[in-house]
């Protein structure tokens, strides 16, 4: 999917307490005509005064730091109560254990692995930034495989009484599978800007914030096991 490059540049702070990766994810994000760094850190404390005095579009956040944790930092920054919350893309090396979904449930807006290639990370700056969630389809398998048999079926909602049409039923199923955008597209022989009109649709009939709670919320209902 094709995210419409802004006139006015995104402002970007990048936390990471690893100084080679953080020179690199701000070399990347400079190279950006789109995009700038308003300046960066290595701890989440930092981060936290940071962007409450700069109001940047997007923080790049890491999760293992000294001191405040990215996850920390996170529900500081955009947790529950939060004003005015800013938009945080966790980029990080850990994605098979609790670190996903607490940073989830701290108020980030997107998660990617470090290992992503550059062009993902830019995607997903630019998602971001345009007010979207965003969750890397890999990280999306992992948890399904992972948390998947802890999820106990809802005893008050279900499937029939979903308010989806069919087709939203399918497109979310395969969101339930792990699938991407490009993956759905494929699978259904539509185009990516249908699935992602779906996908919408469907996060705004059953009140869901991202990806991940359509995850569960299929689970929940039955429609996977």
């Amino acid at each position: 999917m094709t995210v419409p490059i802004r006139t006015v540049p995104i402002r970007v702070v990048v936390c990471d307490d690893q100084l080679l990766i953080r020179t690199g994810l701000v070399t990347i994000i400079d190279a950006q005509p789109d995009m700038e760094v308003a300046d960066e850190c290595g701890d989440g404390q930092a981060a936290v005064d940071l962007v409450r005095r700069l109001r940047p579009d997007v923080v790049v956040m890491d999760i293992r730091m000294p001191g405040l944790d990215g996850i920390g930092a996170t529900r500081l920054l955009a947790g529950s109560g939060v004003p005015h919350p800013a938009k945080v893309l966790v980029v990080t090396t850990f994605n098979l254990d609790e670190y996903v979904y607490e940073a989830l449930r701290a108020g980030a807006s997107g998660f990617l692995l470090k290992d992503a290639p550059p062009d993902r990370l830019l995607h997903g700056i630019r998602t971001v930034a345009m007010g979207a969630a965003l969750l890397d389809p890999e990280v999306t398998r992992q948890l399904v495989g992972k948390y998947a048999a802890r999820i106990r079926p809802a005893e008050d909602g279900p499937a029939q009484d979903i308010p989806l049409t069919p087709r939203e039923l399918e497109v979310l199923r395969l969101i339930a599978d792990g699938l991407s955008n490009s993956e759905i597209a494929a699978a259904l022989m539509i185009s990516r800007e249908t699935v992602k009109t779906f996908v919408s649709r469907i996060l705004t009939k059953l009140g869901l914030r991202d990806r991940v709670q359509a995850v569960v919320y299929a689970y929940r209902h039955g429609l996977v096991t």
